[in-house]
């Protein structure tokens, strides 16, 4: 099961400038080599000598113990996981990363829940690299009550949980205030030459290369301060040239990351109109490429429409003619034959046919009489021939 976070990524809850600076280093990206959870309690064991979150002396860069740190945080413990760390009895330094873990990930309303047990644990050890030792259960006091680490900014807690943690440790009858184990309760700063910047901004000039403007070692170093008088020496350490001096780096240091918030933002604004215009541009080819396609379906089926109202009407002009042509006879006929005229025909022939048979009973019938009357004329013309024939040319 892993252990109840509050939600907040972890790019949000450290200081952007240290997490920066952990996840360039050359340090970290070694640690990829580490797999396991054992493998990084190991790495501690052997590499890390002060829990601070920055190198100290002459180095430039986040400390081993905060880049194993992050590396937990990478890695999500669970809450058997943290339980180990927080008991491991091989080294101090194990425990205060549990710890630091715990304060930076987890949820600020168990916090009391995880570091109770602990609070008078009497451990010995240096977290800093003051050599100033303390006990573990003072170190877990202070990360509890304190917002600011070795100059660096803890994750803040509300204040509701802050006053019954206060009541808490009344109730235990332990301390309520910060013992200093952890650093300074303000981001001022102080004169150790051991620290790191006393300020995001002081530590993002250690980032690129500068030195810090308040460190000693630095005014020890310049070769123009070399050469000025022990009079000047004391004048130049006077509170309010370091605040001047400070100010003016910090009013540098302002304008410097204002710029390149401006240019990162810009670029970020001409990236995102860039992907816009792409994104317009396919859209618009592609609908234009749909319409196109539509626009030429659409023309080739009014085409087809066409052709087929075209073969259909001459189909059907040619099935009417053939049909008017085959049903014309037979269509005269059947007018003729059941056509009422007809009928009245047949009846005025028999009437005709009736009266004709009644007038040859009564006058007999002229067309045999006359057919007689041919008869025995053509008698008569066929003896007179025969008379003629018979005489010939004797007869003359």
């Amino acid at each position: 099961m892993e252990i109840q976070t509050s939600g907040k990524p972890i790019d949000l809850l450290m200081e952007k400038v240290l997490c920066m600076n952990i996840l360039s280093s050359d340090y970290f990206k070694g640690l990829f080599r580490l797999k396991t959870y054992h493998e990084v309690i190991d790495e501690i064991y052997n590499e890390v000598d002060h829990v601070e979150p920055w190198m100290t002396g002459n180095c430039r860069g986040p400390s081993t113990a905060f880049c194993l740190l992050y590396k937990f945080f990478t890695m999500k413990l669970t809450v058997k996981q943290m339980h180990g760390l927080l008991k491991h009895p091989d080294s101090p330094y194990i425990r205060a990363i549990g710890f630091l873990y715990l304060r930076y990930v987890a949820d600020p309303k168990i916090l009391w829940t995880w570091y109770e047990p602990y609070l008078r644990d009497d451990e010995k050890f240096t977290p800093g690299c003051n050599q100033r030792e303390t006990t573990m259960g003072v170190y877990v006091r202070d990360l509890i009550l304190g917002q600011y680490y070795f100059d660096s900014l803890l994750p803040r807690i509300p204040l509701p949980v802050t006053r019954q943690v206060t009541a808490n440790l009344e109730k235990m009858k332990l301390p309520t205030k910060l013992s200093g184990v952890t650093g300074d309760s303000s981001r001022m700063g102080s004169e150790d030459t051991a620290r790191r910047p006393p300020s995001v901004k002081a530590s993002l000039s250690v980032s690129f290369g500068q030195r810090a403007p308040h460190r000693a070692s630095t005014r020890d170093s310049s070769p123009v301060r070399r050469t000025i008088n022990h009079d000047d020496d004391r004048r130049s350490y006077s509170p309010s040239r370091r605040s001047g001096s400070r100010d003016r780096a910090d009013r540098e240091l302002d304008r410097s990351s204002r710029d390149r918030d401006r240019d990162r933002l810009s670029r970020d604004r001409d990236r995102d109109r860039d992907t816009r215009d792409y994104h317009r541009r396919e859209r618009d080819s592609r609908d234009r490429d749909y319409y196109r396609s539509r626009h030429s379906e659409e023309r080739r089926d009014d085409r087809r429409d066409r052709d087929s109202s075209r073969h259909r009407r001459s189909s059907s002009r040619h099935r009417s003619r053939s049909r008017s042509r085959s049903r014309s006879p037979s269509r005269s006929r059947n007018e003729l034959r059941s056509s009422p005229f007809g009928d009245a025909n047949k009846e005025k022939t028999t009437a005709m046919s009736s009266n004709l048979a009644k007038l040859k009973d009564l006058y007999g019938d002229v067309t045999e009489k006359k057919d007689d009357g041919d008869a025995e004329k053509l008698r008569r013309d066929s003896c007179a021939e025969e008379v003629i024939r018979l005489g010939g040319s004797r007869w003359r």
